[in-house]
């Protein structure tokens, strides 16, 4: 049950179902539903897969502010950071910390992803570039903070939920295909989304870890399950 409904939503990333073949060309200001912490989730994963979504559309602004200058996409320090600062919230709340770690990089890598389909896309057709360029500081940065304590608190709500696989899967392709139409995401975003919640169910995640804790290990070695739904 859980491959199929991976399948259906690569199904939906790859083509673009729900949604027009052509990335946005300016930024989305889309905020999730909701700015209330929460402990217990009482509609699945869809608050956490929504906050993912705002997430991945900020990758928008984030593309527009360094668009055009000599920032590079690539930023180590601040990612270090992001990851360092994740790590001893989830500490503090008493979640598990390696795991979310994984779903912090995720978010990161996926806008990295999007970040460089912008540029593609901006790069081919310049009208389409966006005319004004955000503050990464004052603008863009506290939302992703804001964004990120919201993560914490839906991490730990839905704690349980995501040890269940099968449960989780289905859950989580659900919320993804709410998140596709609310948030109106195009291919690029989809995409992005969908490689973003990669480590809700925990599955490539404890792959992951494992592989790093166990390198000299032989199926450390091997194929990865994730590779091959990648």
């Amino acid at each position: 049950m859980n491959i199929v409904w991976k399948v259906l939503v690569r199904v939906v990333a790859a083509c673009g179902l729900a949604v027009a073949v052509m990335p946005s060309a300016a930024a989305s200001t889309a905020t999730p539903t909701s700015t209330a912490p929460a402990r217990v989730s009482h509609g699945g994963l869809t608050p956490l897969v929504n906050l993912v979504a705002a997430r991945i559309l900020l990758a928008d602004k984030v593309a527009a502010a360094k668009f055009g200058t000599s920032t590079p996409i690539e930023d180590p320090k601040r990612e270090r950071q992001v990851l360092d600062d994740a790590a001893a919230r989830a500490d503090a709340v008493g979640i598990d910390k390696l795991r979310t770690v994984e779903f912090f990089r995720a978010q990161i890598e996926q806008s990295k992803v999007v970040q460089r389909g912008l540029y593609g896309l901006w790069t081919r057709h310049p009208e389409l570039a966006p005319t004004r360029r955000p503050d990464l500081g004052k603008e863009v940065r506290p939302e992703l903070d804001r964004i990120t304590a919201q993560f914490i608190d839906q991490l730990a709500a839905t704690g349980k939920l995501r040890r269940s696989t099968t449960v989780c899967e289905v859950s989580l392709a659900a919320a993804e295909v709410q998140a596709i139409v609310g948030y109106h995401l195009d291919w690029l975003h989809t995409r992005a989304l969908h490689g973003a919640t990669s480590t809700v169910c925990n599955r490539c995640a404890e792959e992951r870890i494992l592989a790093e804790i166990s390198t000299n290990l032989q199926n450390a070695r091997g194929i990865s399950v994730c590779e091959w739904f990648a």
